[in-house]
């Protein structure tokens, strides 16, 4: 089995009383891209800087390729870092920040000018060498700081929230565009966001952290179709997330009993979408109930609807779908029901 190229090995930082990361355990593949999701306070940017050697750990380790970083300093770690500041040189053009690492590496003038060349064209700013950067965009000064973290070759690129301040058409080319790059340049990303929709343009897979805690680390589809918990629901921002009732192995629905494989009790579920429909009132097996709120999706409309047991599901509609007051019914196709532990 071949060896991951980043391993994480029980890290934990603590400030104080508070344990803002709590004993996490990663790998990451050499040339995976992996992102870390999880809402504010979560400890994913603490947890970006103590790989990157900005933190120290209270306990654990970090290795690439085999190596143990306890003792490296940042700049000697073979890892670049991008935040979401963009931190340019405000009073040196797009060619002297980008050409900045190796400058300071060594690297002889032309060669610098060759590689500033290059990752100019990689991130789709050819000529921009002498624009000074305060008459840029947002979005191409995210592309020229992308273009320094990877000008000075890391076997590891780091990226804290990169797009957070951009608005959302351009933070997802860019996560698309981070996507493309990595895959042109064999790259290896760990990235952080709380946007699950960046976190899926961008991961091969996502590591779900809340609290200091790792929750689940899978494939994005595998994340979105079975949460390992109601918090990773949650995270996610997954609808129709529903507690139910459970007596000797069967689940009390609106739509029936069904087999569950859950303790006695009240249990959690999540039904996707794609599992929920609308049908004409009083269709055999659907649930009844009455659409409470819309909203408009682009090619379609998610509807809000509160069934007779005040269970509230969001179904998708036709754009000329029923209107909040309508009376509905909600058919269910319960083999895509998931229970959700804990």
């Amino acid at each position: 089995m071949t060896r991951p190229l980043l391993e994480v090995r029980g890290a934990t930082v603590r400030f104080g009383p508070v344990t803002a990361v709590d004993g996490v355990d990663l790998e990451v593949a050499d040339g995976e891209v992996l992102a870390v999701l999880g809402p504010s306070g979560s400890g994913k940017s603490t947890l970006l800087r103590a790989v990157a050697g900005l933190q120290p750990l209270d306990a654990g380790t970090v290795v690439l390729e085999g190596r143990s970083l306890d003792d490296v300093p940042p700049h000697r770690r073979q890892v670049g870092l991008m935040f979401q500041d963009h931190a340019l040189f405000p009073h040196r053009d797009v060619a002297a920040n980008v050409g900045f690492g190796p400058r300071m590496a060594g690297l002889p003038r032309v060669e610098v000018a060759e590689r500033v060349r290059d990752l100019l064209a990689l991130v789709e700013l050819e000529g921009f060498e002498e624009r000074a950067i305060q008459t840029l965009s947002g979005g191409e000064q995210q592309r020229v700081a992308l273009a320094r973290a990877l000008a000075a070759r890391p076997r590891v690129l780091l990226l804290d929230e990169p797009f957070g301040a951009l608005d959302r058409p351009l933070r997802e080319r860019l996560a698309a565009d981070v996507r493309r790059i990595a895959g042109q340049l064999d790259l290896t990303v760990v990235a952080v966001t709380h946007d699950h929709r960046e976190a899926f343009t961008i991961a091969d897979r996502i590591a779900v952290l809340d609290r200091g805690r790792l929750l689940q680390v899978d494939a994005p589809v595998a994340v979105w179709r079975r949460p390992a918990s109601r918090r990773v629901a949650e995270v996610l921002g997954l609808p129709n997330v529903v507690s139910i009732e459970v007596r000797a192995g069967r689940a009390a629905t609106p739509w029936g009993s069904v087999p569950i494989e859950a303790p006695d009790g009240t249990a959690c579920v999540h039904l996707p979408i794609p599992a929920l429909r609308l049908v004409a009132p009083g269709h055999e097996g659907a649930a009844a109930g009455t659409v409470r709120a819309g909203s408009f999706q682009g090619d379609r409309t998610l509807v809000r609807v509160e069934l007779g047991d005040g269970t509230e599901v969001e179904v998708a509609a036709p754009l000329d779908g029923p209107v909040p007051g309508q009376a509905v019914a909600v058919a269910a196709d319960l083999g895509q029901l998931v229970g959700l532990p804990g």
